[in-house]
């Protein structure tokens, strides 16, 4: 036979488990046992409702019958009780047992830290497969596979020696030295009146290796890199020394930026052996190059009291250069000693000496300056309104819409001058 409840109802449909209608002949008869049907809430009387229907030869029939039924609570299962293992104290891989009282009714399982493990049925015992490495509490849960009521009893096992994957201490931690749990690697830290010590395997001073400290302060007498072969830097009284791998030797700076009041050293160089380098005399300094030789300095603006130098010339090597002799200085064009030109809006001098003087633009006239005594040659003609001697006193010639006047200036009257000369072309003594 096959029973179905009919959903969202009380009621439960008991047919042929092969489908169709049962046959039943004179004196046959159903038993139908019910097990773990909730039929009410709680212990009292209960009546069932059962609908039978039959077909026989005078046709379909329908019966009714109640079934009263006396409900109970059921019986409590005691719960389990002393739940404890073979040893409260044990040490590291040291075999333990778990053990307790209980009914075989239930069903045991113990829970622990990082996992749980199922009991089987009738055992009152758990063998540990892994002892414990730590301090670890255990949990019996014992359920009640009808009711599923549940029962908890817990048990903690000691440690002599744990072993912790971490550690959180929120209060603080108080012991006098933390030492390491690996042979070959036991060294200690031992915690004194003004910090701590740091010692190897042996008891000797160890080392602290750190990816970062971040301390207000460090005494020491040199700090060094990891390697033997790693400059180290030692703290006499006057500052500190940089040295380079294991010995005395000077070492290396090394940095992107220094913001210092002063450096006291012989020279400055890039960090290749063939960048520039500036030494340091008692008169000022040096620019050299990598190979020793006069090197260049380079810069956007200069702005110095005085500069010594041979020459000076523009960036390139087709730029011209101002060379400086003991007369003055000397404007040259390109790499060579030909004579360069100066450009300029407007010269204030006391004197020029020069062989010509052009006019700014192509096409203009030009004085040129002859051998001494010889006076100039202008190119290109002479505008005037008049000319005159140096001297206030002296002739003077004015050109006006007449002509040509060659006067005498004598308290301030027009006077005819004499031209004390055979030719126009010849110039007076």
């Amino acid at each position: 036979m096959k029973v179905d409840a009919q959903q969202g109802t009380n009621v439960f449909e008991v047919t042929p488990q092969s489908g169709g209608v049962a046959s039943f002949k004179p004196g046959d008869y159903l038993v139908l046992t019910m097990e773990n049907v909730t039929i009410a809430a709680t212990a009292g009387p209960a009546v069932l409702t059962v609908r039978e229907k039959t077909e026989d030869d005078d046709g379909e029939h329908t019966r009714y019958t109640s079934v009263a039924l006396v409900k109970t609570a059921p019986k409590e299962i005691p719960a389990p009780r002393d739940f404890h293992p073979d040893k409260g104290m044990v040490d590291a891989g040291e075999s333990l047992t778990l053990s307790w009282e209980g009914s075989p009714e239930f069903d045991y399982r113990i829970l622990f830290t990082g996992g749980s493990a199922d009991i089987p049925s009738g055992a009152r015992t758990w063998p540990l497969a892994d002892a414990p490495k730590r301090a670890t509490t255990y949990t019996l849960v014992a359920t009640d596979p009808i009711t599923q009521q549940q029962h908890f009893l817990t048990t903690t096992v000691q440690v002599r020696f744990p072993v912790l994957e971490t550690l959180t201490a929120t209060t603080g931690i108080d012991t006098p030295w933390v030492q390491g749990a690996v042979d070959g690697k036991k060294g200690r830290v031992t915690f004194t009146g003004t910090g701590v010590e740091i010692s190897d395997n042996s008891g000797g001073q160890g080392t602290v290796t750190a990816d970062r400290a971040d301390v207000n302060g460090v005494n020491t007498g040199w700090v060094q890199g990891r390697g033997a072969d790693d400059g180290w830097i030692s703290f006499p009284k006057e500052g500190l020394n940089v040295r380079k791998g294991a010995g005395q030797s000077w070492g290396s700076v090394f940095a992107d930026r220094a913001d210092l009041n002063g450096v006291n050293t012989g020279w400055v160089q890039g960090r290749s052996t063939d960048d520039g380098k500036i030494t340091f005399p008692k008169d000022g300094l040096d620019v050299r190059q990598g190979s020793g030789a006069w090197g260049t300095v380079h810069a956007d603006k200069a702005d110095l009291n005085g500069i010594n130098t041979k020459w000076v010339q523009g960036r390139s090597t087709d730029d011209g250069w101002i060379g400086f002799s003991k007369e003055g200085l000397n404007v040259h064009k390109g790499a060579g000693q030909d004579w360069g030109t100066v450009s300029a809006d407007q010269a204030d001098v006391n004197g020029v000496i020069t062989k010509q003087v052009r006019g700014s633009g192509e096409g203009k006239g030009y004085i040129e300056f002859l051998e001494q005594d010889k006076g100039v040659r202008i190119f290109g003609g002479v505008s005037a309104g008049w000319i005159r001697g140096l001297n206030d006193g002296e002739a003077w010639i004015r050109f006006n819409e007449n002509g040509i006047w060659v006067l005498k200036n004598q308290n301030g009257k027009r006077e005819s001058a004499n031209v004390t000369c055979a030719t126009v072309n010849d110039r007076p003594v």
